[in-house]
């Protein structure tokens, strides 16, 4: 129970209870860790994490690389039904097929790595409905609503992988992979905000960056957005309009701004934001 409160610092209770529910029926797991795979790992880095122990991965390793593969199973099937939907225009359609096969090679090689001990598939609900499909996203009706989960579950894996690296450092293997993991699924963050960014000056999209500015407040991805950018238990995950860094408040160096500093260094996700994140997508 101290650990599990460690995890959620300073959630909302009743938002802890709800989250720790879905978070042991979907996993079993007492401790959860976070990494992403990436579609340009080597098969044989999987079968060098086996081998390092007789074929038997330990605990920890296991239950952060389910988690991943559960993340991954999620990002993969919200682009296979986009590209299969139409919903995406004709000049964007070969940039989330590309996206599409990362996932799909992310989920092969998870599911590699763990083998007999990779988690089931669980069941989506991409309006972000916990399972009643009634939720307040359209992704595969709705190309802006596409857009801003795409934004919204990229930025999440990007900056989850930051707050859960330290815990896949007792095997180089892995850690090796979640390094080239990392920059793989940045890129694809950047690109999807690129792409809303095309969309600046219409009534369904404001302006974005490649990268986040700020709390970046985006009405149009309520909730993840804010959900986020929130700044609860600071201590393990402070918004993104944090501006020290290794005890420095980069802002106040010569010719920087707020914007800037928080421009310069992308935050991590603690382990409860991820789950609060992704739980209303998660049906069972």
């Amino acid at each position: 129970m101290e650990q599990q409160q460690n995890l959620f610092g300073g959630v909302d209770p009743e938002i802890q209870e709800r989250v720790a529910s879905r978070r042991d029926a979907l996993f079993g797991m007492s401790r959860l860790g976070m990494t992403l795979a990436a579609a340009s790992v080597p098969v044989a880095i999987a079968a060098m994490a086996k081998s390092a122990f007789g074929q038997t991965l330990p605990t920890g390793i296991v239950q952060a690389l389910n988690f991943a593969l559960t993340l991954e199973y999620l990002e993969a099937e919200f682009y296979t039904r986009g590209v299969a939907s139409g919903v995406i225009p004709g000049g964007d359609q070969a940039i989330f097929t590309t996206i599409r096969d990362h996932e799909n090679q992310h989920v092969a090689f998870l599911q590699q790595v763990l083998g007999s001990q990779a988690v089931a598939k669980p069941t989506f609900d991409f309006t972000g409905g916990n399972g009643a499909n009634n939720g307040p996203f359209s992704p595969f009706t709705s190309y802006a609503q596409f857009l801003v989960l795409a934004q919204g579950f990229e930025d999440t894996g990007v900056r989850a992988y930051k707050g859960q690296a330290p815990n896949l450092m007792s095997i180089d293997s892995v850690l090796q992979a979640a390094l080239q993991i990392h920059s793989v699924e940045a890129r694809h963050a950047a690109e999807v905000r690129r792409l809303r960014g095309q969309r600046a000056g219409t009534a369904e999209q404001a302006p974005y960056k490649g990268w986040i500015t700020l709390a970046q407040v985006d009405a149009a991805a309520a909730p993840i957005q804010a959900v986020y950018n929130a700044g609860v238990d600071a201590a393990n995950f402070p918004a993104e309009s944090n501006t020290v860094q290794g005890g420095l408040n980069v802002a106040t160096l010569t010719g920087q701004t707020a914007a800037s500093a928080g421009e310069s260094f992308d935050e991590p996700l603690d382990m409860a934001r991820v789950l609060q994140i992704v739980d209303p997508f998660i049906a069972g």
